[in-house]
């Protein structure tokens, strides 16, 4: 059976998007307030460490591509 590798990205993104709807689901039951304004920077920061997750995955596997004896 082959081995998959995880893909950090989607899973720091798939995190973020799981935490927001908690967030909101548990914001309409009405017990617990809070302002909206803060979705939009959690997003982007979100979004960044996705981003700066899945470059360092995906360069770190492209190196042990390139190098057999640096394979698992």
């Amino acid at each position: 059976m082959a081995r998959c590798r995880t893909d950090w990205g989607s899973l720091v993104a798939g995190l973020l998007f799981l935490g927001l709807a908690v967030a909101f689901v548990v914001r309409g039951t009405g017990d617990w307030e809070f302002n909206v304004l803060w979705v939009l920077p959690v997003l982007v920061v979100g979004m960044g460490a996705a981003v700066v997750a899945r470059a360092l995955t995906r360069s770190r596997a492209r190196r042990a591509a390139s190098r057999p004896e640096l394979r698992e």
